[in-house]
């Protein structure tokens, strides 16, 4: 009897809530308090700040990151591109790994087919530049020549003996600075690009298979024929894209054939390879090429120039619109305003990842939000 009280008094000491006494509300460190009203201003005004601290780090994550995710973007692009070319391959029994590296090396072996043809031409007409540079030198003071009239109207070497003697040497010296550090940026994003290219060849069926899992079981049939038509809009871009540049290329290579140009065919090409970038391509393409038609004679460079001003806007408001708007399905208007404020937000990745962003949106927009709005 003695014992059995002593082993009851010491349970209850060591274990004062025991499982039989819940019931009862005998508890260690008393009753359990309401839970917190969800509707407390305090408590929302801490979760609001908390969500709004978090915002402000992800915003700030990707302000960082906004050029890497850019390039990240181009990659994907590309690849959608290049996607249908090793299913053709797939089709044929190769296995996906081994056409993407065909397809990888094909392309790498273009670009380098390129560098190849185009380092001697460009090294060729920097030393012929630097051999005419006394003859430029004396039509400038020359009176009777074209150059020399320019002279004493616009006042050319007054003007360059000015810049070099005010600092114009520094300045010369920090330009080549940042355009190293510019030509090695672009290296780099060029490398980048291709690295993630090759890598979202490789997993393109995981990646839409990974966009298809976002979605409930329910709608995955629909999500995934989306994801092909979005898929399909984007490979039109890059096909429309191209067939801008080939007629640039073609223009250039008749403009520069009938002048008399050096490397004519050289000089399409790579005006063809510029003309993929939105707004500034051809110009920045048309410009080096009036440079080199300085080797003809000055007039041909001056309406070399001014041939590729009109081919610019003839390309902005004419060709390009009408091209995206078969290989794309979206509008001239569509087009022109997505490449203004791709161009503007983002520069030249934001211009060339402008237009198929603005098909997915049309595609979304056409095939769930209208029917959405005729139902409501």
């Amino acid at each position: 009897m003695t014992n059995h009280l002593v082993r009851s008094l010491g349970d209850s000491v060591l274990d004062p809530a025991r499982p039989g006494d819940v019931g009862r509300g005998n508890r260690r460190f008393g009753e359990l308090g309401k839970p917190f009203d969800r509707r407390s201003p305090f408590r929302i005004g801490v979760l609001g700040g908390l969500g709004l601290a978090v915002a402000y780090v992800v915003w700030l994550g990707i302000s960082d990151t906004s050029g890497l995710l850019l390039l990240m973007a181009l990659a994907l692009v590309v690849a959608i591109w290049l996607d249908p070319v090793v299913s053709v391959l797939q089709r044929h029994r190769v296995p996906r790994w081994a056409g993407v590296v065909i397809v990888s090396l094909a392309a790498l072996a273009v670009f380098a087919a390129f560098l190849a043809l185009a380092i001697p031409a460009i090294v060729n007409e920097v030393n012929a530049l630097v051999k005419s540079a006394p003859h430029y030198l004396q039509s400038l003071q020359s009176k009777s020549s074209l150059l020399g009239r320019l002279n004493r109207q616009l006042h050319l070497v007054k003007d360059l003996k000015k810049a070099l003697s005010g600092g114009g040497v520094s300045a010369i010296g920090s330009g080549l600075v940042g355009a190293g550090k510019t030509a090695v940026s672009v290296v780099t994003g060029i490398l980048i690009v291709l690295a993630l290219t090759i890598y979202f060849l490789a997993d393109m069926p995981r990646v839409k298979h990974t966009l298809e899992r976002l979605t409930p079981r329910s709608r995955r049939a629909r999500t995934a024929a989306l994801l092909d038509e979005a898929f399909a809009r984007v490979g039109g871009f890059v096909l429309g894209n191209v067939l801008t540049s080939v007629i640039a290329g073609l223009g250039t290579l008749v403009w520069l054939e009938i002048f008399s140009v050096p490397y004519p065919a050289l000089l399409s090409v790579f005006v063809g390879l510029f003309d993929l970038i939105p707004i500034v391509g051809s110009t920045i393409a048309g410009f080096i090429v009036a440079l080199v038609a300085l080797t003809v004679s000055l007039p041909v460079a001056i309406a070399t120039a001014v041939f590729y001003i009109v081919y610019r806007n003839l390309e902005d408001y004419l060709i390009t619109p009408r091209v995206m708007r078969r290989t794309v399905h979206v509008p001239g208007l569509v087009t022109v305003i997505a490449v203004v404020i791709g161009g503007s937000l983002f520069g030249i990745i934001g211009a060339l990842i402008a237009i198929p962003l603005a098909a997915v949106i049309q595609l979304i927009v056409e095939e769930t939000v209208y029917p959405r709005m005729d139902l409501s």
